[in-house]
């Protein structure tokens, strides 16, 4: 077991194939156009040893949570078979606006991106791909909280799908993009975490699953 440091940023697990690690609200993925700090350049500096491309999926700068990185290509490219063959469970837990009704459901929306306004995405039945969202309740910590299951990984996938008026129509408290104004501001980060991630090694084929609690939701 390996036991690499990573400036501002949590291992959750490590070995030679991958690392696992817990992406704060607020920083990239991957280096943007004129931002060159991000998870994968900070954890590339700090695993010498890697080649290949790293960084085999990615979270929203404004989400926190479970993200994965390979440490050689093979690795790599198994993680993102899994990935496109929908073998990965994900998780999340979102505090919205305001209290849903119901207790759980399945949001089916297409989507694609709004060319007009990037980055925001938009529901469209003529030209979106294909995404669902399966959610449920989670009272045991909050009224406004809920349990996120992505079956598909589109871009803002969970945000649009909470925000739209086809979808739950209740936004992601703290987003910037989808949720009401006087929401933008009202939390200094928007409150959508990767909890729980599902996998294969991609050598030993042992099924790991790995976890990491929301921040901002406490037990009732």
């Amino acid at each position: 077991m390996n036991n690499t440091t990573i400036p501002g940023i949590p291992v959750v697990f490590e070995d030679e194939q991958i690392i696992v690690v817990n992406k704060p609200a607020g920083m990239l993925s991957q280096p943007g156009r004129a931002e060159p700090d991000s998870v994968s350049s900070r954890v590339k500096l700090a695993c010498v040893e890697a080649t290949g491309p790293m960084l085999v999926h990615r979270l929203d700068m404004d989400t926190s949570g479970l993200l994965i990185l390979a440490k050689n290509r093979n690795a790599h490219r198994h993680l993102q078979q899994q990935f496109e063959q929908r073998r990965i469970g994900k998780r999340y837990q979102a505090l919205l606006t305001t209290v849903p009704s119901g207790l759980g459901g399945c949001i089916q929306l297409p989507l694609r991106l709004d060319s007009d306004n990037r980055p925001t995405q938009i529901v469209c039945n003529e030209h979106g791909k294909a995404a669902m969202t399966l959610w449920r309740r989670n009272l045991a910590c909050s009224a406004r909280a809920v349990t996120l299951y992505p079956v598909t990984g589109r871009t803002h996938q969970l945000r649009v799908h909470l925000a739209h008026p086809q979808g739950l129509g209740i936004a992601i408290e703290g987003d910037r993009l989808y949720s009401e104004a006087e929401h933008r501001v009202k939390e200094d980060r928007m409150m959508l975490h990767a909890e729980s991630i599902v996998f294969d090694h991609p050598v030993s084929g042992i099924r790991y699953s790995l976890q990491s609690l929301a921040p901002f939701l406490q037990i009732a």
